[in-house]
């Protein structure tokens, strides 16, 4: 019965009586496919959101993390070429040493614990930021996930730790600098490809779409050579409480804007 049922209802669509699964506009359809290649997520709130429900920080952490897992799914499974995460910045070492502590724990357990899922989904894994300060620890995971990773040909999942774009735009300035005294490089040839691909994230395409949760109109020092002409999209949620849903409205919004690059609309 159900069958003969699901096949008058084909039938009804064939014909055009039922509409439902149709786009209602053109416009609509081509937003719909219109799918940032490079996301990258400004990760903010988890400890107001806490504190907002008596509960310690770390609580908003750990909140977070299920977000992450939620968000990585719906990304790759949108088929973005990359999702970057702000994990912690550079800045976030002025926090007190306790949950210092407890966000590289954090860290740790999650690329333990989501290693098998980015392996088996088929996602390309990198790390970006300075090694210098990170535990040792954490650092053999980043690289064990990194090497299992390595021949996926999936969404990369690209996590920004001791992550600070001033001191990414000022050891590639540096390195080039170096290559320049040792004259292996002549100071004309330097230029913007140069730079770029010179950065944390050389090879990597630059962000489409840059959220951020939590409401704050800021960029927190991250990416500020990449998002040059990226699209901003900020919520008032908090990281905790950020859903595919949510996600889905950003990519919307992002579909529907019209992006120019310095040129003018069509």
């Amino acid at each position: 019965m159900e069958s003969t049922t699901q096949g008058l209802e084909q039938e009804k669509v064939a014909r055009g009586e039922i509409l439902k699964t149709a786009p209602a506009t053109e416009a609509e359809a081509s937003r719909s496919a219109r799918v940032p290649r490079h996301v990258a997520i400004i990760m903010d709130g988890n400890g107001r959101w806490a504190r907002r429900r008596g509960l310690p920080r770390i609580e908003g952490h750990r909140r977070g993390v299920r977000t992450v897992r939620n968000i990585v799914d719906e990304c790759a499974s949108r088929g973005l070429d990359q999702l970057t995460l702000y994990c912690f910045s550079s800045e976030n070492w002025r926090r007190p040493e306790g949950e210092q502590r407890l966000l590289m724990r954090l860290l740790k357990q999650y690329l333990v614990e989501e290693r098998r899922r980015i392996v088996s989904q088929g996602l390309r894994f990198r790390m970006i930021g300075r090694r210098g300060g990170l535990p040792e620890d954490v650092l053999a995971e980043i690289d064990k996930t990194e090497r299992l990773a390595e021949s996926n040909r999936g969404m990369r999942l690209c996590l920004a730790v001791n992550y600070g774009s001033r001191a990414e735009i000022t050891d590639a300035v540096r390195h080039l600098a170096e290559r320049v005294a040792a004259g292996v490089l002549k100071p004309e040839q330097i230029d913007e490809q140069l730079l770029s691909d010179s950065l944390n994230t050389g090879g990597m395409p630059d962000p489409d779409l840059v959220i951020r949760t939590a409401g704050e109109m800021r960029l927190s020092n991250f990416l500020l050579w990449q998002i040059s002409y990226a699209e901003l999209w900020v919520t008032k949620r908090h990281w905790p409480e950020f859903t595919v849903d949510d996600l889905r409205q950003a990519f919307d919004d992002y579909a529907s804007r019209d992006r120019r690059f310095g040129g003018l609309s069509g």
